[in-house]
């Protein structure tokens, strides 16, 4: 690694940081200002009471007290205790959940690049054939349909009309559990990486470089693998990281459609609850793994094409 690669990686990770710092910042300052507290919602609550629980909780300190104490709590994952539940801590209720999320959306992380760039390069190469036209009419039909339509499609027939797969997969012990809503997490950002990839072969296949190749004789195999697809990656590499953080984070209706007790479902919860804490350290989690996942595709964008200007 020369001293470029790492002088932009640490300027990454600096603005990665203050990103985060940013995002706490706005969050309680956001919740802050929401009118109410979390508290009024409790039936004949006293002054007295609700003085008490201010100071439990420490929300009777100065404002700039509170920012401050959470700020630092936060970038250590302590996002406090939950006063909806028996003052569970926040962050262990948050990884309970996330845990859940993550199995799924890893697995359709993975689903979703592997067959899209597979599929993305075949329709490049058959372009204008057959194989390209029924790959890229499917495609674009995965990006237009919403991804409650397709989950309720799946349950409709898969579930109800074949009996094939549990209709509650959030409880089911079943391998088969993960099948169903991996897919229909996958099938939308697999069809942007298939016409990502699709698009991005087409521009390096007629470069010059790759027909100087082609004249020298090198074999259609290496031109394709060692010439063309690790340049045409680079745009599926910048969309790979949000998308990923986007689909372990969970998606709340596929979730509520499928029964699974994921991190979109608490977050709803939470907020229905006026439960302050939670609904805060939701959404840092959250922006958390968004952050991570962004700083790593710009990191990998580099890797795969060291020709990048990194200013």
């Amino acid at each position: 690694m020369n001293s470029k690669t790492a002088m932009y990686i640490v300027k990454r990770l600096l603005m990665a940081i203050l990103t985060i710092f940013v995002v706490i910042t706005v969050t309680f300052f956001v919740m802050q200002a929401v009118p109410g507290g979390p508290f009024l919602s409790e039936k004949g609550i006293t002054e007295a009471r609700l003085a008490a629980l201010n100071k439990r909780y420490g929300l009777d300190q100065p404002l700039v007290v509170q920012w401050l104490r959470y700020v630092v709590n936060a970038l250590r994952f302590d996002f406090g205790v939950s006063i909806k539940d028996n003052d569970a801590s926040v962050m262990s209720l948050i990884w309970n959940d996330f845990k859940v999320s993550a199995v799924n959306g890893l697995l359709a992380s993975v689903l979703a690049i592997v067959v899209g760039i597979f599929l993305g390069v075949i329709a490049a190469v058959k372009r204008g054939k057959i194989a390209d036209r029924i790959i890229m009419i499917l495609s674009t039909a995965m990006v237009a349909v919403p991804s409650f339509v397709i989950a309720a499609f799946f349950l409709y027939w898969f579930c109800v009309k074949l009996k094939a797969f549990p209709t509650n997969f959030g409880t089911s012990s079943s391998a088969l559990k993960y099948f169903l809503p991996v897919l229909t997490l996958s099938l939308y950002p697999m069809s942007y990486i298939v016409r990502l990839t699709r698009t991005s072969t087409l521009d390096v296949l007629n470069s010059d470089y790759v027909r100087t190749a082609r004249a020298k004789g090198v074999s259609p195999f290496k031109v394709l693998f060692k010439h063309t697809l690790r340049n045409s990656l680079t745009p599926v590499i910048t969309y790979a990281g949000p998308m990923v953080a986007f689909i372990l984070t969970g998606s709340l209706v596929v979730e509520k459609l499928f029964s699974i007790p994921g991190l979109g479902g608490t977050l709803i919860v939470a907020i229905q609850r006026s439960n302050y804490p939670m609904v805060m350290g939701c959404t840092v989690f959250v922006s958390y793994i968004v952050i991570f996942f962004i700083l790593v595709s710009d990191i990998l964008y580099k890797v795969v094409n060291p020709r990048v200007d990194l200013e």
